[in-house]
């Protein structure tokens, strides 16, 4: 069997569709293995979470009306945080196209976070400990990360090789729909769709070719692979 191409791996998200229930947020935890670092540790910018349901208002007052956007790292084509990084800790994957952490490289400069736009790396400030019966949820297809190592959603890169594998296994190329991530399993509303951007049949690529389409801090030239889809009432598909 012919090396299947490389795939451009990119998000879709309905702000139309998304209610704001943090779904993504539970499932993101327990699928990659991220530590609940407590309510004083969350109040001092300690949270741990790899994708936040950003909460802000919009409109004039007394007109004013709260709303939401899901945020986790945007797997920028041009990533601000990768020339930064001093022992490539920071990588591009030529396989997948989305950035990459990788964690026994990391000596935890912060560098990459401090150049992140988006906010979207975190820095793991302590060996968090996971008591028992909790830490029988732990995924083994997840490396469990230490103190002082800066970490980041990855869009499941676990799952996407796990999908690679089973399909190279039967001699066949990966059909669109068979990766989830774990927010996009999760999510209630279908608000969130992944998919490969490259090929313009799959449901991922023609939802960010929409007039509706846009992209985070666009203007900054930073190629993000996550695309958002504006609000307004319209609730399609």
């Amino acid at each position: 069997m012919a090396e299947q191409e490389a795939k451009k791996w990119g998000l879709v998200i309905d702000l139309d569709r998304c209610s704001g229930c943090q779904a993504c947020v539970t499932a993101c935890s327990m699928e990659n293995n991220i530590p609940f670092t407590g309510e004083d540790e969350v109040a001092y910018g300690r949270g741990m979470h790899w994708i936040r349901v950003q909460r802000y208002w919009t409109g004039a007052y007394p007109d004013v009306k709260p709303d939401r956007t899901p945020a986790m790292c945007q797997q920028c084509g041009n990533a601000p945080c990768e020339p930064v990084c001093p022992v490539f800790a920071s990588v591009h994957s030529e396989e997948e196209q989305i950035n990459l952490q990788v964690y026994n490289r990391c000596i935890g400069t912060r560098y990459c976070a401090n150049n992140c736009p988006y906010i979207a790396r975190n820095f793991n400030w302590f060996d968090y400990e996971i008591p028992a019966p909790m830490n029988y949820y732990l995924n083994p297809d997840v490396t469990v990360r230490r103190r002082g190592v800066m970490e980041k959603c990855t869009f499941c890169v676990q799952r996407i090789k796990h999908g690679e594998d089973v399909a190279a296994a039967q001699g066949r190329a990966l059909e669109d729909g068979e990766v989830m991530t774990a927010c996009q399993q999760a999510c209630p509303t279908d608000a969130i769709v992944f998919g490969d951007l490259s090929d313009p049949n799959s449901r991922a690529s023609q939802l960010a070719r929409s007039e509706r389409g846009y992209h985070l801090l666009e203007e900054l030239g930073t190629l993000p692979r996550v695309t958002y889809l504006k609000g307004g009432g319209y609730y399609g598909g």
